[in-house]
């Protein structure tokens, strides 16, 4: 294990690690539910040893190369914003590089990028993007990484344009869970109909968002929808909103979306419904990818 290294992405709600060999091939995936959020800046080392020191050798340090979350002002150790634009890669002085678990690891954490107008931040999703860009040649890339806060990005091999962050999974997550139209979400199987509905209406009329969330809770209650339609209707509302603001980022350009989950692909089906173009990209791939780009763009190879 002489040239192995470790690739980390600490995310809010979850920590992935993958111990990659000599060829930058993944030779061990690991995972934990200890993500950055429930963590105090104390407890990161002793939570990143006890899931990788199995895979360590026995007397050498091995480096770790960190994104996401570990790098927060709540993180780990901080790691400054790169404001755009900016390059797609950050420089090795760019990294918070520091010795840890008794100087078993190097560890080099990822910068996050930041903007001033709109102000807006992103973490982890920059190494996702450079994976994504490490390996296309695409003049000018238009990307949508949905998820609890989604971000849209213009970028391309040069560098970090322009991005918007939109807390459109927050936002579900408080109105199903913690308003009036609680009630009303069922589980059940997909209503493809009443989503495809509340797309087009979010972006055909977005301002009239606010007055379509509360008949959810009305139709419910006069028997107007089956019980399960209201989640895909709230669903459809909230992505379609998304869409009808991120407009900017379709002009003459397909969409790259860039995830694994449900989510993803229901966001490909939003965009299919008001006929934008739009690919998948797996988003713990793209991830490696970035890690793996940052590896030598820090050991100065060129990717």
């Amino acid at each position: 294990m002489s040239e192995h290294w470790v690739g980390v992405d600490w995310g809010t709600s979850n920590l992935r690690a993958w111990i990659f060999d000599e060829n930058d091939a993944p030779c061990a995936s690991l995972a934990s539910d200890q993500g950055a959020g429930s963590l105090s800046s104390e407890q990161f080392e002793a939570v990143l040893l006890s899931l990788i020191e199995d895979q360590l050798p026995a007397g050498k340090q091995i480096d770790v190369f960190c994104c996401g979350m570990a790098g927060s002002r709540q993180g780990w150790v901080e790691a400054d914003y790169r404001m755009v634009p900016t390059r797609v890669l950050p420089e090795p002085s760019e990294m918070k590089i520091f010795d840890a678990a008794a100087g078993r690891l190097k560890v080099h954490i990822v910068p996050g990028v930041a903007q001033l107008s709109p102000s807006d931040v992103m973490r982890g999703e920059e190494t996702q993007i450079a994976g994504f860009l490490a390996a296309r040649q695409d003049a000018d890339s238009a990307l949508c990484l949905p998820g609890t806060h989604s971000k849209w990005v213009r970028a391309d091999r040069e560098g970090f344009r322009h991005f918007k962050t939109y807390p459109t999974g927050e936002l579900f997550a408080l109105l199903s869970k913690q308003s009036i139209l609680r009630h009303s979400m069922q589980d059940g199987p997909t209503d493809q109909k009443a989503f495809s509905e509340a797309v087009i209406e979010s972006v055909d009329s977005p301002g009239r968002f606010l007055s379509a969330l509360f008949p959810i809770r009305a139709e419910d209650l006069l028997g107007a929808t089956e019980g399960h339609s209201a989640r895909d209707r709230l669903s459809g509302l909230l992505i379609g909103l998304e869409l009808a603001n991120a407009r900017e980022f379709m002009d003459r350009r397909a969409i790259t979306v860039i995830g694994a989950d449900a989510l993803s692909e229901r966001y490909l089906s939003a965009l299919s419904i008001i006929g934008i173009s739009a690919e998948l990209m797996d988003g713990a791939e793209m991830v490696r990818a970035g890690l793996i780009a940052t590896r030598k763009q820090c050991q100065g190879e060129s990717t």
